[in-house]
């Protein structure tokens, strides 16, 4: 009897200890140690990948944010501030009431079949609400109407594919350079710029591909707005 409950102390003993040193090695000195490698040598990306504005952090460059004009009595959709660079269609699944620049707070696609809508691998002149036929043609329309100023009109072979599609997250923080040479008439003219120099502010924040073959040429929305204020402050 005395033997079993020397052993069962024993292997408790045994087990508590090892508990203890796991937490201490798993629970806090591993955490610490790739706390401070990833602070000291990937500080920005560690932290939210941030990007401030006027001495403030404005968003982050990984997150698409909404640029829209308050909500108008009896609208449940905001219109698009059309003075802004635009980004992709929104996605997600919920809201929340602490970030009032984006409020999708669980981001996700529509879930909709490649084919939703479509007739014999076409859409229809008038799908049914809700299939992405139909969200695909009047986000179109939209870009089309939205981006259409004198001397300028959009064509329906202009409108790339990313202007009317939101991406796998629905949170795509960049554009196409083709949907942001496309706003570039629009943006010029609601704000009293030239479009040259409108132009040339979207050449300059855009991104080509990692290494000359990774990723796809892209523009980060956030940075060009934040770009475009200051060309604005400073005319």
């Amino acid at each position: 009897m005395n033997n079993s409950v020397t052993n069962t102390a024993r292997l408790v003993g045994a087990g508590l200890r090892a508990l203890l040193v796991l937490t201490l090695v798993t629970g806090v000195l591993y955490p610490l140690a790739v706390t401070g490698v990833a602070q000291g040598l990937f500080h920005e990306k560690a932290n939210g990948s941030e990007i401030e504005a006027d001495g403030r952090v404005v968003g982050s460059s990984l997150i698409g944010q909404q640029y829209t004009l308050p909500l108008k009595k009896g609208q449940d959709t905001p219109d698009p501030d059309l003075t802004w660079f635009q980004g992709r269609p929104a996605g997600g699944l919920g809201s929340n009431s602490v970030n009032t620049q984006y409020k999708l707070i669980l981001s996700g696609a529509t879930n909709l079949a490649a084919d939703s809508g479509a007739v014999n691998g076409k859409c229809p002149a008038e799908p049914g609400d809700g299939t992405l036929c139909a969200q695909v043609l009047a986000a179109k329309a939209a870009v089309m109407k939205d981006n259409s100023v004198p001397g300028y009109t959009v064509k329906p072979s202009d409108v790339p594919a990313d202007a009317v599609t939101s991406s796998g997250s629905g949170l795509d923080p960049a554009i196409s350079p083709q949907y942001a040479a496309l706003q570039v008439h629009r943006v010029a003219a609601r704000n009293g710029l030239s479009v040259a120099r409108v132009g040339e502010l979207v050449e300059e924040h855009t991104r080509h591909r990692a290494l000359g073959f990774i990723g796809e040429p892209r523009v980060n929305v956030l940075e060009l707005n934040i770009a475009l204020k200051e060309l604005m402050a400073n005319r």
